[in-house]
């Protein structure tokens, strides 16, 4: 190309660095991180004009800028790097052994019949409520921020939590193996483009499902609907029946040929 080498791994480079621009946009859009991005590259192009054209002072001040720059960002911006992080491990399914070798042994599994006749009663009485079931992401950070309870899953418990008067019922109760071991937890609201139907409840469920692999159900004091977020989407007007079957496949459990005294019932 004349007077400007160019070789084929400078177009592989180039073609490399727009994918990954591309796909940092994609996983950001809708959050102000683009934003952010923007008016990093502006002042770093700025500080390369400056420096360019001779100006001591200005490209000394943006200088400094630019050098501490990038760990005040870490710094103020510590929460939605560590989501963005989270985000990028969640969406990568081929890397799932690494979570298994690290994952803690747990023969426990939450047992699913009182979660669904729960929400069933609760989505009968239009009873606003938000499950979460963890799977083997560490939701230790959401614990410490409920109220501890450490109680068996039963579906009068379940129910008492998120009864309207009951001082638990705002906020999410958390399920891990087979007990409920917090309530009033605060979860991250996505910031995800969705539609503006969607409420507070439905927000949080898909942002808790976006950094973790746990199964988030959400009945609606509207419209009494089930919703069940898992992976980033949500899946609205769920039945029990079919909560059930997306709660043995998740969760693994019930896998067992039922015995014919069961069968029988």
């Amino acid at each position: 190309m004349g007077f400007v080498p160019f070789t084929f791994i400078d177009f592989i480079d180039i073609i490399l660095v727009a994918a990954i621009m591309y796909w940092i946009y994609r996983a950001t859009k809708g959050t102000n991180a683009p934003y952010i991005i923007t008016g990093i590259i502006v002042i770093y192009l700025l500080w390369v004009v400056v420096r360019t054209l001779n100006m001591e002072l200005l490209s000394t001040i943006l200088g400094q800028f630019v050098s501490v720059g990038v760990i005040a960002l870490i710094i103020v911006f510590q929460p939605e790097i560590r989501r963005f992080l989270q985000m990028i491990g969640m969406r990568q399914k081929r890397f799932n052994f690494i979570t298994r070798i690290f994952a803690r042994e747990d023969d426990k599994s939450a047992n699913i019949l009182p979660i669904v006749t729960a929400c069933r009663e609760m989505a009968e009485t239009k009873t606003g409520a938000l499950i979460v079931i963890g799977q083997q992401s560490d939701l230790t950070l959401i614990i410490e921020g409920g109220i501890a309870l450490d109680a068996r899953i039963s579906t009068p418990l379940i129910r008492n939590i998120f009864f309207k008067n009951a001082p638990l019922h705002d906020g999410a109760a958390v399920i891990v193996g087979d007990r409920i071991v917090a309530a009033k937890c605060i979860l991250p609201v996505t910031q995800s483009d969705v539609p503006k139907s969607y409420g507070t409840r439905h927000r949080a469920a898909i942002g808790m499902s976006e950094i973790s692999d746990a199964i988030i159900i959400v009945v609606s004091e509207e419209t009494g609907g089930i919703s069940l977020a898992q992976g980033g989407q949500l899946r609205r007007d769920v039945d029990p029946q079919r909560l059930t079957q997306i709660l043995q496949r998740y969760l693994n459990v019930n896998r067992k040929k039922p015995r014919s005294s069961e069968v029988a019932e």
